[in-house]
């Protein structure tokens, strides 16, 4: 009897499987996931207002990476929707060490140096033998990702250079995390497409510190520190205004959003375990919007003229949460979104009005942005109440809770707040009105 022969199918883009594939995919999802959770606790403590409001756009590119991962898995899966570590567990704890860090340039050297580029490496060796017939739409995001990695590497390589500049007595604790943290992930076989595993001894990590989040946020100090950026804060006798006065307002409004940046890290990190994906994918975005419209404000303060020495940086609104439980912060960013977001219209045609068109067209998108989050505070906040019930107080409760506490912020603000930041503020639209009269007669 002659033994049937087959058609030759050893071919180098069969060397992975379906399951090979997902487990893989699955291993990159937990590590971008970890890395997400690290940066947007630390927020708070990061001073450098570059760092804080630009940190945000790679936690949400490693987000959006992390979905398509995550789906993918499903995809090769299907119908099976578990994601669990399973054996991948020794890697994906190496990257889950990054929050408890010693300090925040330690983090962000950590970052640029080791789980980043990790990443990158692992993406890289992905696409080298991927295979564009059966797993093409891996290999698109992937794609993708790998030119953001690049540039995060880059990104966060500069902003360790600019912490550590500022603070030369962290470096020895920064080099040696680091280096910990690299001989950790070289004993468990590193981020490969192949399976990690357990080391019989794993290096120590030296000035490990548990994560607790910043309950008193770090500040710039380029900029005029304060606790209430401007007087209509404190004094209700100075008018929110309109013209060279609302301009400002809102564009210094919008810098100090800073605080929203670090509540939406906050409300991230404490109950990214509790709401799981969908949470963290959106408060990821919520994150960075809030990070954007800092930056926008900014942005339109510096192309004015402003230094940043001339511009108030305040902690009032992150303050009036401070000691309280997670679900306080949450309640006070939806709080703060849903109070205001009925005023932009009317502010964006203001500034039409004024012929400010970079005003109107950040107070549009921050509008849209804002509907956006609103949906987010009702959802989340009422997923919490379902997983927590009688640990989560009601949104009219929460939102009484918020102003009640805000309000006990602002009553505790001293003469010299109030006269500290009146000064500022007069100086600010002192110079508006010099720099509008110019314009005048440069047009003239």
């Amino acid at each position: 009897m002659v033994e049937a022969a087959y058609l030759p199918g050893k071919q180098a883009r069969a060397a992975r499987m379906r399951m090979d594939t997902a487990r893989i995919l699955k291993r990159f999802f937990f590590c971008e996931r970890a890395l997400i959770l690290a940066q947007s606790g630390w927020l708070a403590a990061i001073g450098n207002l570059d760092v804080k409001t630009i940190l945000p756009r790679l936690t949400w590119e490693n987000a959006m990476t992390a979905d398509a991962l995550r789906n993918r898995v499903f995809e090769l899966r299907y119908p099976s929707r578990l994601m669990e570590r399973g054996d991948d567990a020794p890697v994906i704890e190496v990257f889950e060490e990054a929050i408890h860090a010693p300090g925040a340039e330690a983090l962000i050297l950590a970052l640029a140096r080791v789980l980043t580029p990790a990443l990158l490496a692992a993406y890289l060796e992905y696409l080298e033998v991927g295979d564009e017939l059966a797993d093409g739409p891996t290999l698109r995001f992937l794609r993708v990702a790998v030119d953001e990695k690049e540039e995060q590497v880059a990104t966060l390589t500069a902003f360790a250079d600019q912490m550590l500049s500022a603070a030369p007595d962290k470096l020895a604790e920064a080099e040696t995390w680091t280096a910990a943290l690299a001989a950790r992930l070289d004993a468990v076989g590193g981020l490969r497409l192949e399976d990690p595993h357990p080391a019989d001894t794993l290096p120590e990590l030296p000035g490990r510190r548990p994560f607790a989040l910043a309950h008193v946020p770090a500040r710039d100090t380029r900029f005029h520190l304060c606790r209430y950026y401007w007087p209509d804060v404190v004094d209700p006798s100075f008018p929110y205004g309109d013209g060279v006065m609302l301009q400002l307002r809102s564009a210094v409004s919008h810098l100090n959003e800073a605080w929203a940046v670090e509540t939406g890290g906050a409300i991230l990190q404490a109950f990214g375990d509790v709401l799981e994906w969908e949470f963290i994918y959106d408060a990821a975005r919520w994150t960075y919007d809030e990070s954007r419209h800092t930056r926008m404000g900014l942005d339109r303060l510096l192309g004015w003229g402003y230094e940043p020495e001339e511009l108030p940086l305040g902690t009032y609104i992150y303050d009036s949460a401070n000691g309280q439980e997670p679900v306080v912060r949450l309640g006070m960013l939806f709080y703060f979104e849903t109070k205001n977001i009925g005023k932009k219209h009317a502010r964006a045609a203001a500034f039409e009005a004024y012929g400010d068109d970079v005003s109107q067209h950040d107070m549009e998108f921050d509008w849209a942005d804002e509907t956006i989050h609103a949906h987010y505070g009702s959802r989340w906040h009422g997923r919490l109440a379902e997983l927590l019930p009688g640990q989560v107080p009601e949104l009219e409760t929460l939102r009484q809770t918020c102003d009640r506490l805000v309000q006990a912020t602002v009553d505790a603000a001293t003469d010299a707040d109030r006269e500290d930041i009146r000064r500022v503020a007069d100086a600010m639209i002192a110079k508006a009105r010099r720099i509008g009269l110019k314009a005048v007669e440069d047009e003239s």
